[in-house]
This record gives structure tokens, C-alpha cells and sequence, in this order.
């Protein structure tokens, strides 16, 4: 017996008159201009874990999705490349025996 209280999954809303077409959000998102400095600094913030809804809300207004995930992606390579010249450094010197 289904339950009265619980929403319907089968029954999709009709689609707003002013609903853009299927792919006009994503070349609006990729047509923005934000600098290389505001998207190495939203991605800095990200790795930190660290961000104020405000500041978020910006930069998903005004960053390029496809610069984010590039940066983000350097980032990571960067930071793991850090690490393994940190580990590489402390047992060439000795200080881990």
C-alpha cells in the first residue's frame, strides 16, 4: 500500500516557457572571464577549506568552470609534488632514523 504522504518520483514537473535549451548553461558558464588570480585564490581557499557563502556565491557567478577544474587540477599535482620532495628531503637528511 503506498504511502499518501511520500511525493510521487514518477511525475516530472512541465517545463517552465522560459526553460533555456539543454546545453546553453554550460557555454554561459564557460564564456566567463574571471582572472587566473580569482580562480588560483577560490581554488586556494577550497584546498584550505575555507570560504564564506558570500565569497562562494561570487565565484560561481563569475568564474569559469573549466579554468577551476584546470587550476584545481594543477594544484594537486603541485601539492602532492611538494610532498614528495618534502619526504625526500627529511630522509636524505637523515632526521627520520
Amino acid at each position: 500500500m503506498p504511502d499518501e504522504h511520500l511525493p510521487d518520483e514518477r511525475h516530472e514537473p512541465p517545463p517552465s516557457a522560459d526553460a533555456s535549451p539543454p546545453g546553453d548553461d554550460l557555454r554561459d558558464a564557460v564564456a566567463r572571464q574571471g582572472s587566473f588570480w580569482q580562480t588560483a585564490k577560490a581554488v586556494a581557499w577550497s584546498f584550505f577549506g575555507v570560504r564564506k557563502s558570500s565569497d562562494h556565491a561570487q565565484d560561481v557567478e563569475r568564474l569559469n568552470p573549466l579554468h577551476v577544474v584546470i587550476v584545481g587540477l594543477l594544484a594537486g599535482v603541485l601539492f602532492v609534488l611538494g610532498l614528495l620532495a618534502l619526504v625526500r628531503w627529511v630522509v636524505a637528511s637523515g632526521v627520520s632514523l
